[in-house]
Parts: C-alpha cells; sequence; structure tokens
C-alpha cells in the first residue's frame, strides 16, 4: 500500500507522463514540412532555430520599383537584433537587392511623401517612437538623434506595419504604449498626425490623441489585448483606428461574445475607434463599436480601394474555432491560412478568397506547428495585390519566423472562393 508521501510522487509522475503524451500528439499532429517556401523569397533566416525575421513593410515608388522593409530578432542575431533591412526590387518582385541596414528600428512603416520615403515606427532598445527619411530611394536614411531630428518621443510604445495615410491635411498612424504596470500588453491605443505640409522629422509637428486601454470584461477575455491598429478614412469621411482584438474567452466564460459583440464569431471580433479632425481626441463606445473583422486576432492591413468603392484585407482566417479552450491550444494561435477579405463599410466583411492555406483543417498549437503565415503588408498595383509576408516554413515554431517572402495576388477584385489556392499539405488529421 503506497504511503502519503509516494501518492504526489505518483500523481507528479502521472502528470509528467500526461503532458508528455500531449506534446507528442501535438508534434505528430504537425504536417510535415517539405519543399521551398511559398512566394519570392526576400530574406531568408541563416539559423531559423535563433534567428527570426519579421515587420514585414512594403511600398511602391513613382517610378514602379517595389520596396520593402523588415526586421531581424531572436538571441543569434547579434548585433543584426533589432535592426531593419531595406530591400528593393526594379523587375515586379522576382528579384531583391539590399540597399540598406538600420540598427536599432523595428515595426516600421515604409511610406513615399512627398519625394522622399518615411520609415516610420519605434527604435529596438528602447521603443521610442522614430522615423527617419530617405532622398535617394532607400539607399542613405536620416538618424534619429533628437527631436528635430526624427526622435518623436522618449518612452515605451508599441506598434506593427500598419498604415500611414494622408487625410483632410494631415498624415495619421497608430500607435500604443505598454501599460505601466502588468500586464504590460494592456496596451493604450491612440493615434499621431502631423499637418501635411509640416517637416515630419520635427516631434512639435506631431499631435496625439488621448490613449484608452481595452477591459476584458468587455469581450470576457483571458487578456486586455489590442494594439497594431490600422488608421482608415470610414465611408462618410471620418478617421478611425480599426484595431486587432485578442478575444481568446476568459476561464469559464461563455463561448458567445456577450453586449454589443453578440452575434460576431468569437475571434472575428475587431474594434473600430473614432479620431477627431483635429488628432486630438480618441474614443471607443464598447456598446457600438465593435465591428466583424475575419481575421483580427492576428495583425492585418487594410486599404481602400477606389475602384471597387470596398476596403481589403489579407488577414488570418481561422478555420477552427473550438479546436481548444486552454490557451496552448487556442485557435488564437492559428496562422496557417491567409484569406483576401472586403467590406463596404469597414463593419462587415466578407471572404473573398483564400491565397496561403497549409493543413488547413489542422489545430495550430505552439509546440505543435513549424509553419505560420502572417503580418503581411500590402499594397495596391493595378489590377492585382502585391504583399509581402513574415514566413514560418520549418521554423522553431509557427511564430518565430524564418522568412520574409513576397506574393503576387493577380486580378484580385474578381477572385472568388472557388479561386482559393491549392493546400500545400494535407490536413493532418
Amino acid at each position: 500500500m503506497p504511503t502519503q508521501s509516494a501518492e504526489p510522487l505518483a500523481r507528479f509522475i502521472l502528470v509528467l507522463t500526461l503532458a508528455f503524451v500531449l506534446c507528442v500528439a501535438q508534434s505528430a499532429a504537425a504536417p510535415a514540412v517539405s519543399g521551398p517556401p511559398p512566394g519570392v523569397v526576400i530574406t531568408a533566416s541563416p539559423d531559423s532555430q535563433k534567428i527570426f525575421v519579421g515587420s514585414p513593410t512594403i511600398t511602391i515608388l513613382p517610378d514602379g520599383s517595389y520596396l520593402v522593409g523588415h526586421d531581424y530578432g531572436g538571441v543569434g542575431a547579434g548585433e543584426r537584433r533589432g535592426s531593419t533591412f531595406i530591400l528593393s526590387s526594379r523587375d515586379r518582385g522576382v528579384t531583391w537587392t539590399k540597399l540598406a541596414e538600420l540598427p536599432d528600428q523595428k515595426w516600421s512603416t515604409l511610406f513615399p511623401y512627398r519625394g522622399a520615403i518615411y520609415l516610420l515606427g519605434t527604435s529596438a532598445k528602447a521603443s521610442n517612437m522614430i522615423v527617419r527619411r530617405s532622398t535617394d530611394g532607400g539607399r542613405t536614411w536620416t538618424n534619429p538623434t533628437d527631436a528635430q531630428n526624427g526622435l518623436l518621443a522618449e518612452g515605451r510604445y508599441h506598434c506593427g506595419p500598419t498604415p500611414v495615410i494622408v487625410h483632410a491635411g494631415r498624415v495619421w498612424r497608430a500607435f500604443e504604449q505598454y501599460a505601466p504596470s502588468a500586464p504590460e500588453r494592456a496596451f493604450r491605443a491612440f493615434v499621431m498626425s502631423a499637418p501635411a505640409d509640416a517637416d515630419l522629422l520635427d516631434a512639435k509637428s506631431w499631435t496625439r490623441t488621448n490613449q484608452i486601454g481595452v477591459d476584458k470584461q468587455w469581450l470576457n477575455t483571458r487578456n486586455a489585448e489590442w494594439l497594431e491598429g490600422n488608421v482608415v478614412v470610414a465611408p462618410g469621411g471620418e478617421i478611425v483606428n480599426v484595431l486587432r482584438v485578442e478575444s481568446h474567452q476568459a476561464a469559464g466564460a461563455a463561448w458567445e461574445l456577450p453586449g454589443a459583440a453578440r452575434g460576431i464569431p468569437r475571434f472575428e471580433v475587431g474594434a473600430m475607434a473614432r479620431i477627431s479632425a483635429d488628432g486630438r481626441t480618441f474614443a471607443f463606445d464598447p456598446a457600438k463599436d465593435f465591428v466583424h473583422f475575419i481575421g483580427s486576432e492576428a495583425k492585418f492591413t487594410i486599404r481602400f480601394d477606389p475602384v471597387s468603392k470596398r476596403y481589403w484585407s489579407l488577414a488570418n482566417k481561422i478555420t477552427n474555432p473550438r479546436s481548444g479552450t486552454e490557451w496552448v491550444q487556442s485557435p488564437h494561435h492559428q496562422r496557417n491560412v491567409i484569406a483576401l477579405t472586403s467590406s463596404a463599410d469597414l463593419r462587415e466583411w466578407r471572404e473573398e478568397t483564400r491565397i496561403l492555406r497549409y493543413a488547413e483543417g489542422s489545430v495550430v498549437v505552439k509546440e505543435g506547428s513549424r509553419v505560420g503565415f502572417q503580418y503581411l503588408d500590402w499594397q495596391f498595383d493595378g489590377d492585382d495585390l502585391v504583399a509581402v509576408c513574415r514566413l514560418a516554413w520549418n521554423g522553431a515554431n509557427y511564430h518565430d519566423s524564418n522568412h520574409i517572402t513576397f506574393h503576387r495576388v493577380k486580378n484580385f477584385r474578381s477572385r472568388t472562393m472557388a479561386d482559393s489556392a491549392p493546400e500545400l499539405a494535407a490536413a493532418a488529421l
């Protein structure tokens, strides 16, 4: 008969055994990765287990060439950790040439403006808000040394490669600030703007709104997290900020979203905050400002197409919304399907087609997948969309990407679900 001291040991061994079996099962469920990654490889990590590439941003210059930026991370990146690379293609994305390497720059957006190119994001070391300017096509850049030369604000700020737009005589960009205490990722969202004719390197040119944090009680979520907002001009001409929202339900919470979000599928709820015309006020009403956005669990880019009069996005479609209630099995982690979506009003979105699909029927969890398509940024190019992707392909896991890839979505306005890209692997059963 076991003693009292042996019983806890037996239970501990049982727990370890069950955990091991679960991990093996999850790993076994991950499909094998073979062949080259989809798209054109712009950058491949020299060490997929220790060096990661991320934050892709793309813009099209007046001469028709493409300019892409992305940052480096991971313990193996050495001095390049937190640097952003700038690369160019003059043959419509077939080949790429490195133009510049910018230390201490990440999470940034490229945009051409008034004869120059700007890179707006944060520093890597302190997360200060910074902006750089290039007047020679992206080869050389200013250095954000002080408030007159691109150091917009000191502090702990966050963003992603989301749009910079010009509207009503101002330049607009969304940011977040880390919470002053744990949990730090309870971000407080806000928007920065500057007069269209201002010196964008001068911190005094910029105005910021008030900040608002998300309340996890609004959606009964595990975390209070919204981030990586997209500044967009709404149909009525108002500036809005459409934010990614983490909506994994809190322990014991009902599956159905509560309150004004009721009826929106869980994991497809976004937030749309309203910005005043003078760029000083940021407002969000949880009773009416949640929207049905497909792909709201990961970073996305929204742009308005004047031809179709619709808003478009490339985002992660969650195809397994009930795959698990524990965080390690949460659908929040599914990043193996990229959908092309569109909307007439920013509030209701429809799926048009799927452009990247890998083992679509699999449950993606941290321990169980080495494939992930994520953080796509893109631009209109005539009848096509051109996009860059942070892509894990035989990566350390689905999240820690080891490639930046280029993709072209031809004739995007006429694509249907019947035109969806073929599966890159059979679903693991």
